[in-house]
């Protein structure tokens, strides 16, 4: 495995971790938040089905599906610093599925995947806010 695919895997990991963070403390309802991002995941596959590269398209369907899993698993976690080192890392792998998508995919798949990391970003940081209340 490529050290890009290794890391667009850590991106989508660490993404599904603090977006499910970011469910369980966003200030708007828990099944309200999952929705949401359930859909923005859920258009970004679709983007994912249609491209043309047939590697790539299972690349990221693997990582999609791996953030899922970990969105699931967060429930777990309720410790302060792992959430924000967590929240850190989204960061980080946010901008990476963006580069990724630009450098791999098509106009449309770089368009989901900046929408994955703005509602990524927008859960950090009620995510940040809500730790330092």
């Amino acid at each position: 495995m490529s050290k890009k695919r290794r890391g667009l895997g850590k991106f989508v990991l660490g993404a599904g971790i603090g977006a499910a963070a970011g469910v369980l403390l966003a200030p708007k309802s828990g099944k309200e938040t999952r929705a949401e991002l359930k859909e923005k995941l859920d258009e970004l596959v679709e983007k994912v089905r249609n491209l043309d590269k047939e590697e790539v398209r299972a690349d990221l369907e693997e990582k999609i599906e791996n953030l899922k899993a970990e969105l699931q698993d967060l429930d777990k976690e309720k410790v302060k610093e792992k959430a924000l080192a967590k929240a850190e890392q989204i960061k980080e792998k946010a901008s990476e599925l963006v580069a990724t998508a630009k450098e791999k995919g098509t106009p449309a798949v770089e368009k989901a995947a900046t929408e994955v990391k703005k509602k990524a970003l927008n859960v950090v940081k009620s995510i940040e806010k809500k730790l330092a209340d």
